[in-house]
């Protein structure tokens, strides 16, 4: 019997000891896996970064990741070993021999669990650390000077912007570290009420609960700082004032210094309570700092409600000073240069003739509707598309001129599904081909855009030489170039031209990295094909704003890329790369904490080649010289000026810069305080709905300067008014690139806004009967943008009407252009028809060519005779026409739509 027991026994431990083996490889055999997927794709990574130049960056970054990541590790690692090789130790001082289950007491089997448990959180802790730190770690040992220092600290915005956010990362990780290994302990020393009996136990909470009221301490000594960031007072309240505040500087920073000292002494207690045996004295510092914490809070809301609220400007004075002053830094407000607009109604003839290029180049196409033409008429085939209109400005034939461009982009997924082979998806179809031009002020008969580049191969205006497109807007799989295949180039007439890449910049397939890339890829056919050779390259991440996120993934970027020609005539992306903040002390964040944005990035990427330039557009800015010391090698400083040429200042910032102005453009404490003279965006009514204008880019003459400009504007009204108070631009051209202008109306007269102007359309009788009229017969009036045009020391107004057929592949077409000036308002057909007749209006003697007065004055009062009674007409039979409807007569009603129709046709 004992021969058979000792004989399971020794089988059992057999087993064991299998079973741990095998436990032990498996978990080495993953540990291998993990660590070999992580390299792999570090591998990959790293290929493809040094591909483009930019290997120093992911480095850099795998570097600081790394190094945190070992930090974390070793931390999470050590702490959770030591924690529960303390609980261990201490159920075995308290407990006998085989009071604890085996794995406890065996040494080597404990050791073995306790080190597989701190893996893990060690691995956890890793993860977190490099994670959130490698960004802060590198922004504070590279950390600029901003020259500014803060008014109650005295601490440069630097503490702010670097210090502050790495030493909050710690404090709490190590926080929240700290609280999580004393629930651990409470919770294994509960058992057996562990607690009170072992004087080991006592002391590893104390210890824990050490750290914790320390590192409790260190947050309440860090919220005086963080006071500068916020309007919150305290937890039900805001005051008027976004940083540091009265009440803050009354109660909440004293309150913090107070909690940071209760954090300490009140530790102190409790770990002397515990030690002593007192449990229920322990109650004591808990319930005393949990009632200075509330306290606080009511201090607070007592001085923001009855001291601070009755008499709020008064006390705010000094600190509305500050936010308004920061905020204006922030945002760069305070380099606006502000001048008076006289909005005259002195528009004449001379002043016409010494503008022409300002209303040559007024946009009465809309890039929104011009984009379905495009996609319709400059296609050609179904795997191409236009994503998107752009507008740019270029001197052609001498002039400048603003322009409509759109890139011709290769979509693989509207392919035939019996042409969406691995051979043409990978190595035949690779690249879209060449951009359409259109210009902004010019239509044809039939209301389409007068094309300045179109068809394949692109002629026109400009020269392009390389007008293949390998990357682009579109979500582009993976390609291979240069195998045996010839890439489809583009159509032509019944055959296709075939190419070949000829750039050298995509990662080579020869060697070990046709095997890497096979793996990546997932593809054994890329790994076999005879197609591919030693010369075959493979173009990765094509789609341009995966490529930039790519390389730097701590910049925002606008989505609205865009593409232009440059001198050699290939073609290249320009996307404005932002650089955001959220701790610049006083400044109003525009939205969710982010209180600082700069654009100090544009970044190119070429079409063909892929290749990606970052150039440095505002130096002297800190966070950009931050960047710059982060990643040396990241930047390119000298910017070509075929590339300067086509800056634009992007929507994006000038829309937040033009918000946060309607409020920040008050100096005056009291004025700023009341928000007496807040401006707002106007609306227009733009598809028949009233939206919110968004900024629009003109060509115009500003009234100081000699010649056109590209400006980007926006119009301001006042809060709960419609007309104009003020317009906002900025320039874009060479040095002036930037600078921002506000010109300011006349408050003691009214200058008609935007949604008047769209009030004035609907209320005109002869318009607004035009307009139901063309929107009847299934057809579709389109409102475009309408466009307040600034001319020397006057506005003019342009909108253009589309008109669109509800057949599903019909055109939108420009055929009426809306102009008004000053009380007049007029529709005609064209651009300069309109201006012809606003100018009539204003100057009706105004001296024409000689032998054309008579001439024009008959035709015009036979035109004018002839369209009113015609008009007359129509109008007559939409009523017969709504009354048939109204009677339920529809073959009357149909009969007379057709008569409406045909008298419309003859109008034309």
């Amino acid at each position: 019997m004992e021969y058979n027991e000792q004989k399971e026994t020794v089988k059992s431990k057999k087993w064991r000891r299998v079973g741990t083996g095998f436990a032990i490889f498996l978990g080495i055999i993953i540990i291998l896996l993990s660590l070999g997927l992580i390299s792999f794709q570090w591998i990959i990574d790293y290929i493809w970064m040094d591909s483009l130049q930019f290997g120093s960056i992911f480095t850099t970054i795998i570097g600081s990741k790394v190094i945190l990541g070992i930090l974390g590790f070793i931390l999470f690692f050590i702490l959770t070993y030591i924690t529960i090789s303390w609980i261990r130790n201490s159920y075995l001082s308290h407990f006998h021999d085989n009071q604890l289950p085996s794995m406890i007491e065996n040494l080597k089997q404990s050791r073995l669990l306790m080190a597989s448990i701190s893996l893990v959180f060690g691995a956890v802790g890793s993860m977190i650390v490099q994670g959130i730190g490698w960004e802060p770690l590198l922004k504070m040992v590279n950390q600029s000077s901003f020259g500014l220092n803060d008014p109650y600290f005295n601490m440069d915005i630097s503490f702010y912007m670097f210090v502050l956010p790495f030493i909050k990362m710690i404090v709490y990780i190590l926080l929240g570290l700290s609280i999580f290994y004393l629930v651990i302990e409470i919770g294994f020393y509960s058992f057996f009420h562990l607690y009170q009996m072992s004087r080991s136990a006592q002391l590893h909470m104390g210890i824990t609960l050490g750290m914790i009221g320390l590192l409790l301490a260190s947050h309440h000594l860090l919220q005086p700082y963080e006071s500068m960031l916020t309007n919150q007072v305290n937890l039900f309240q805001e005051s008027a004032v976004h940083g540091l505040s009265y009440t803050d500087k009354l109660v909440n920073i004293p309150a913090s210094y107070i909690l940071a000292g209760t954090a300490v002494i009140g530790t102190v207690w409790m770990v002397s309570a515990l030690y002593r045996r007192k449990y229920y004295q322990m109650i004591i510092p808990i319930a005393g700092y949990l009632g200075l914490v509330i306290v606080a809070q009511l201090a607070s809301v007592g001085v923001q409600q009855f001291i601070v609220s009755p008499n709020e400007f008064s006390k705010e004075s000094p600190y509305l000073k500050h936010n308004l002053e920061y905020t204006r830094a922030a945002y760069q407000l305070e380099r606006i240069d502000e001048r008076e607009h006289p909005a005259n109604q002195s528009l004449t003839e001379a002043m016409v003739d010494r503008n022409k290029l300002t209303l040559d180049n007024v946009r009465v196409n809309d890039s929104r509707p011009l984009l379905d033409i495009y996609n319709q008429l400059q296609t050609f085939r179904t795997y191409y598309k236009f994503n998107n209109i752009d507008i740019d400005r270029y001197e052609i034939n001498g002039e400048y001129q603003q322009v409509f461009i759109g890139a011709r982009e290769l979509s693989t997924v509207d392919l035939p599904s019996q042409a969406k082979t691995w051979v043409n998806q990978k190595l035949r179809y690779t690249h879209g081909y060449g951009v359409a031009m259109s210009q902004v002020n010019q239509v044809t008969e039939q209301g389409q855009p007068e094309y300045m580049v179109k068809n394949l191969p692109p002629k026109g205006d400009i020269d392009i030489t390389r007008p293949q497109i390998y990357f682009g807007e579109q979500d582009y799989d993976n390609v291979i170039v240069n195998s045996k295949k010839d890439e489809f180039d583009y159509p032509s007439g019944d055959e296709n031209v075939s190419n070949r890449f000829a750039a050298n910049s995509g990662i080579s397939l020869s060697g070990i990295n046709r095997l890497l890339f096979s793996l990546q890829e997932g593809s054994f056919r890329m790994f076999v094909s005879d197609q591919i050779t030693s010369e075959s390259q493979i173009l990765q991440t094509r789609n341009i704003m995966d490529r930039v996120e790519r390389i730097a993934p701590f910049f925002q970027y606008d989505k609205d890329p865009y593409i232009f020609v440059r001198e050699n005539g290939s073609l290249a992306w320009m996307i404005d790369a932002y650089i955001t903040a959220e701790n610049y002390p006083y400044a109003k964040p525009h939205v969710g904490n982010e209180n600082y944005i700069r654009n100090a990035v544009k970044v190119v990427i070429d079409a063909y080649t892929g290749e990606v330039n970052f150039y440095m557009v505002d130096k002297e800015d800190p966070l950009l010289q931050t960047y710059a010391k982060m990643f040396p090698d990241l930047f390119t400083e000298e910017i070509p000026e075929d590339v300067r040429s086509h800056f634009r200042y992007p929507e994006r910032l000038f829309t937040i810069q033009a918000k946060m102005y309607g409020t920040y453009h008050m100096t005056n404490l009291e004025v700023f305080y009341n928000r007496e003279d807040y401006w707002q965006f106007p609306t227009e009514k733009y598809y028949n709905e009233d939206i919110e204008i968004e900024p629009y880019y003109i060509t115009m003459k500003l009234p100081e300067y000699e010649e056109e400009e590209f400006m980007l504007m926006m119009p301001y009204t006042p809060k709960n008014r419609q007309n104009m108070i003020a317009w906002m631009g900025v320039r874009n051209d060479g040095e002036n690139y930037g600078e921002m202008l506000v010109y300011r109306f006349p408050k003691q007269k009214n200058s008609y806004g935007p949604q008047q102007i769209e009030n004035r359309i609907n209320q005109d009788s002869t318009i607004s009967q035009k307009l139901n009229l063309w929107s009847q017969g299934g057809s579709e009036v389109i409102r475009g943008n309408l466009l307040a045009i600034p001319i020397e020391d006057t506005m003019l107004y342009v909108e253009p009407i589309y008109i669109e057929s509800s057949n599903a592949t019909s055109l939108p077409e420009v055929k009426q252009i809306v102009m008004a000036y000053d009380d007049h308002i007029v529709m005609e057909a064209t651009f300069d028809k309109a201006l012809d007749k606003i100018l009539q209006y204003i100057g009706p003697n105004r001296v024409v060519e000689e032998g054309q007065n008579d001439k024009k004055s008959k035709e015009g009062e036979g035109i004018t005779d002839s369209s009113e009674q015609k008009l007359q007409e129509i109008v007559e039979l939409f009523d017969a026409y709504q009354a048939a409807l109204s009677a339920g007569n529809w073959e009357e009603a149909a009969k007379i739509m057709t008569s409406i129709e045909n008298k419309l046709d003859d109008v034309k």
